[in-house]
């Protein structure tokens, strides 16, 4: 055609060996991989995985290295880590909640072998990456899958938190978890039990508390400002009116997707993760609403707990959860001394009351 430029020649045979070869060696590549990594599954796809990012010190029980950077500064808490790189690191707050995560990954994919939707869990640590020999060797001996790090070398990790599509953020430093929150991820501050408690290996168990942690705190602030009775009336007037959502209610609704792949296959009887809502509120007199917030959510509870005010710590014993939501420093307290985990999410009108005393 005039005007037009010279058609391009029809690729010759040679050419099209040439990229069949290259196809060829590609799917061998990939084939050789797949089966190098067959017995230790590799992560899944960032996009639909539902990930879990956790700090070294929480993952981990670095009180005696970070007492030693505190007191005697980087050189020699990073000479001490090279020193004991052999040494394995003795399990920290999300140990066993990552244990039990990883079940329930080994449960999904015996049941759903190509599926990416499962939980992944990343490291995310301002420690330096002469420290990684050792947060390596540990994780290696307990047999965790965990494979993707992000170590910051004493910088923030908070900024990587979004590029690795993170769904929920654990750690032990309480500055960073609030930069987590302000950043609009879920975040939680974790602490040590007082006591050794057995955690069971075979089912994920996640305790929530309900205002500020899964709903808004639009409830516990006329609680706080205006006493109970106001409380009572206001939930009356709107128990019909969903609450707002809180900074964790995504992570329920993360576990709740889980729970229906096992549903789908006829295992409720058998499903590795079981919730808990346990709340301060009493039943009756707070009305419905929060049952009926749940409801329009489309969001289920396996076990639902009005404690009206009562401690919250014998109750959580009988649970015995890999990790407990509150957001009220008391509550976490009282849990810790009576053995259970328990993960302080900083949001909501209970943190100003909390640093003002």
């Amino acid at each position: 055609m005039r005007g037009s430029g010279p058609e391009a020649p029809p690729p010759s045979a040679a050419a099209e060996g040439r990229q069949q070869e290259a196809e060829q060696d590609r799917a061998a590549a990939k084939a050789f991989y797949d089966s190098l990594v067959s017995k230790r599954p590799r992560p899944p796809n960032p996009q639909h995985a539902i990930t879990v990012a956790v700090s070294s010190r929480a993952l981990f029980d670095l009180v005696e290295e970070q007492r030693i950077y505190e007191e005697q500064g980087l050189e020699k808490y990073l000479e001490y880590q090279r020193d004991n790189e052999n040494v394995t690191l003795k399990p920290g707050p999300a140990f066993y909640l990552v244990k039990a995560l990883e079940h329930v990954n080994a449960r999904l994919l015996e049941l759903y072998p190509d599926d990416e939707e499962r939980f992944d869990i990343v490291l995310m640590t301002s420690n330096h990456a002469q420290v990684g020999v050792r947060l390596i060797n540990s994780i290696n001996h307990y047999g965790l899958t965990i494979e993707r790090f992000c170590m910051t070398g004493g910088e923030s990790p908070i900024g990587y938190l979004t590029v690795y599509l993170t769904n929920l953020y654990l750690a032990a430093d309480s500055e960073k978890v609030q930069e987590a929150v302000e950043a609009g991820i879920a975040s939680a501050t974790m602490f040590t039990a007082n006591k050794d408690v057995a955690y069971s290996d075979t089912q994920l168990r996640v305790a929530f508390d309900g205002d500020a942690v899964l709903f808004s705190d639009e409830s516990e602030q006329i609680v706080k400002e205006q006493g109970l009775d106001t409380f009572f009336e206001h939930e009356q007037l709107n128990e019909n009116k969903p609450l707002a959502q809180g900074p964790l209610k995504g992570f329920l609704e993360d576990l709740g997707k889980l729970q229906k792949k096992f549903y789908a296959k006829n295992e409720q009887l058998n499903c590795p993760i079981r919730t808990f809502l346990v709340t301060a509120r009493s039943a009756a007199s707070s009305r419905a609403r929060v049952l009926k917030t749940l409801h329009s959510w489309g969001l289920e509870i396996d076990e639902t707990l009005f404690l009206e005010g009562a401690p919250k710590g014998p109750v959580l014993v009988k649970i015995r959860p890999h990790i407990f939501f509150d957001d009220q420093m008391f509550h976490i307290e009282g849990a810790q001394k009576l053995g259970t985990i328990a993960a302080h999410v900083p949001y909501g009108v209970a943190q100003k009351y909390h640093k003002s005393a």
